[in-house]
């Protein structure tokens, strides 16, 4: 096997230069009309009316149609069956923008009448008050800091023998990171960020971690058996010699997501979509930032506290 000598301390600053590029991308595409932070009604609260349908409907007549009953803002969104003999739109009002079910029966009786060549009937309804709304999104944030804290407990007692809360805090970091690439992907793409999104985060977090754990093992390893090399010296042949292993593992899981992403897009399953796609992009990320992150940030962390020993006039 190629043996690689890469300084991925160099490396650092231009990878962490690309994450801020991306991410300040994602915040400023956030602010431009017709993007933004488009979060599910479990979210944010509101409505989602779906209807199945025949033929083929133009989403401009359906649009004409619903704007002739709500005055509310609302989007139109189509999707089909796997079996290609179910066809559906879906209405959706998002925020405070809900309607009453006199108005849903009022919509319906517009749309079957303005389309009576396609069969059309009410296939679901969705009604999410905000205050709720905010509830569900507040245990999803709390799911993740939970995570997170598994994260530091495990890595720490783990790999204690390096340091091991600074492995854990800087593992974290880069898991970080991860997530800021999925949220931008999400805003670059105009997905709803739902629960499917929140199983992304969590996914990814496992996900990268686990290569993040290959290179602090391999450390640990190189460190017993070589202890006077230094620090960033002993990071860069650890990571040198994994690389390949994350490189492959990375690929692999990358093809059998994107499997998924051209499915969705052929099918138009767009809940199919809100996961697929982040996850494409987090799982690339989570291989960047275990090799070029993770590893060069311990070793800056590592670094300053011997400056600091030195400086205290300890050994």
């Amino acid at each position: 096997m190629r043996d690689f000598k890469i300084d991925f301390n160099k490396t650092f600053k231009p990878v962490l230069l690309v994450y801020a590029v991306i991410f300040l991308a994602g915040l400023v595409f956030a602010f431009i009309p017709g993007f933004g932070v488009n979060l599910d009604i479990n979210f944010s609260g509101g409505t989602k009316i779906a209807y199945a349908y025949t033929g083929d409907i133009a989403d401009a007549d359906i649009e004409e149609t619903v704007k002739g009953v709500i005055d509310k803002s609302f989007t139109v969104s189509k999707s089909t069956a796997l079996a290609g003999d179910t066809k559906t739109f879906e209405i959706s009002l998002v925020g405070k923008d809900s309607i009453s079910a006199e108005t849903q029966e009022k919509l319906t009786t517009s749309l079957t009448e303005k389309f009576a060549d396609n069969t059309i009937e009410l296939y679901s309804s969705n009604s999410v008050s905000p205050t709720i709304a905010g509830t569900f999104f507040a245990k999803s944030l709390v799911a993740v800091l939970i995570t997170a804290l598994l994260v530091i407990i495990y890595v720490g007692i783990r790999f204690r023998r390096i340091g091991g809360v600074s492995a854990a805090l800087t593992a974290l970091c880069a898991l970080v990171f991860d997530i800021l690439i999925t949220f931008a992907v999400c805003i670059f793409f105009k997905l709803q960020i739902d629960s499917n999104y929140i199983a992304v985060v969590l996914t990814i977090l496992g996900y990268s971690l686990n290569d993040t754990i290959v290179i602090y093992d391999r450390i640990r390893e190189n460190e017993r058996l070589n202890p006077d090399m230094e620090i960033g010296e002993l990071v860069n042949t650890s990571i040198n010699k994994v690389m390949i292993r994350n490189i492959v593992t990375s690929i692999t899981t990358f093809i059998a997501v994107m499997t998924i992403v051209v499915v969705s897009e052929l099918f138009g399953l767009s809940t199919l979509r809100t996961f697929a796609v982040p996850m494409a992009f987090g799982i690339i990320s989570g291989g960047i930032s275990s090799l070029f992150i993770s590893g060069p940030l311990w070793v800056i962390w590592k670094r300053h506290k011997l400056k600091k020993q030195a400086a205290s006039g300890k050994k």
